[in-house]
């Protein structure tokens, strides 16, 4: 078990320390869980009574909030943020050797570097080149044609359908379908025709990928994301989308086909974005919102019904769907005060 002691920690990661430098911690925990030897970190104002009675051995904190907590504090601008190097130092990444399960299927034109570790029932196919260190899950599928970066991480299951690339230092979870058809149809007068899905996929370095989220590659052009994007579990990208730098995107998200998303947004989840437009950089949207048209100003935007009781809801419907009858109304009015003057 890894250990540090406050005074370790404080120094490490630019902290002030209120309490005894001689503390040591070996783990994390929640404010409500924690108890001694373990770190925590208080960043939002709904877990304050946890804060007021936490256990734990310390707490990165604000200094306005500093008062309130009953341990040793590490004072931050930005706790979460210091919360999660202090967790990758006390929990680091399992130590994987390199090595070829004797199950896995590679094909002789497929390269390996050095360090690479093949799972069992993992197979890779022709044409494909695969950097140093990486570490390919258990039945994972590397199709023809794939460019897999140093130090990345494609976990159980997951598929690279064919002519993707993987950035540096990559994680790739479970069961997600990276470079897979799109959806590109024509009708024709005996049913759709499909249309050919000529495109690659590119993803840049430091992404992480969901479980169960799907990416498509390009019909024509590729689909693209940029460096340090994060993409949830089970989100939905569509071909020829391109995602700018260190954007986020929240799980059960939906992006139509050919959308363009700027450098640092956030979009939460559920939401669904429309083909074909185009989103500035420095967006945050809200949960369940629908983005149909293009967003030019950053900002945050929304368009969400949060629940309520049955009986008011069908209230408000009822009173929306008879909208155009009162502006018709409205306009009438209007019309006449304006003859009588």
């Amino acid at each position: 078990i890894l250990a540090r002691t406050l005074g370790e920690l404080a120094a490490q990661f630019g902290c002030e320390l209120i309490g005894d430098p001689a503390v040591s911690v070996s783990g994390v925990a929640t404010l409500a869980n924690a108890g001694d030897g373990d770190l925590s970190f208080f960043a939002n104002r709904n877990y304050r009574r946890d804060l007021q009675s936490t256990r734990a051995s310390v707490v990165v904190a604000c200094a306005s909030d500093a008062d309130e907590c009953p341990v040793a504090v590490l004072l931050s601008d930005d706790p979460y943020m210091i919360y999660a190097r202090v967790a990758h130092l006390l929990h680091p990444e399992p130590v994987v050797t390199a090595g070829v399960h004797e199950s896995a299927c590679i094909v002789a034109s497929a390269k390996l570097a050095n360090g690479v570790h093949v799972s069992a029932n993992a197979s890779i196919c022709e044409d494909t080149v695969i950097g140093e260190n990486v570490v390919i899950g258990p039945g994972a599928v590397i199709g023809p044609r794939c460019w897999i970066g140093d130090d990345t991480k494609i976990l159980a299951n997951v598929t690279l359908v064919r002519d993707t690339t993987l950035g540096k230092r990559c994680i790739v979870h479970s069961g997600a379908v990276l470079g897979g058809d799109g959806f590109g149809n024509a009708m024709s007068e005996s049913g759709w025709v499909k249309v050919p899905q000529v495109g690659c996929l590119r993803i840049g370095d430091d992404v992480e990928i969901g479980s169960n989220t799907t990416i498509d590659r390009g019909a024509i052009d590729d689909t693209v994301l940029g460096n340090g994007v994060r993409v949830d579990n089970l989100v939905q990208i569509g071909h020829n989308v391109r995602v700018g730098d260190h954007t986020a995107i929240a799980a059960q998200a939906g992006v139509a086909g050919s959308a363009i998303i700027g450098q640092r947004c956030k979009i939460a989840g559920q939401t669904g974005i429309v083909g074909h437009i185009s989103i500035c950089d420095d967006v945050i949207v809200g949960g369940a919102t629908m983005i149909s048209k293009d967003i030019d100003q950053p900002g945050f935007y929304t368009g969400s019904f949060p629940g309520e009781a049955d009986r008011e809801w069908k209230r408000k419907v009822a009173r929306f769907r008879r909208l155009g009858e009162l502006v018709d109304r409205v306009r009438a009015l209007e019309e006449a005060v304006k003859d009588d003057n």
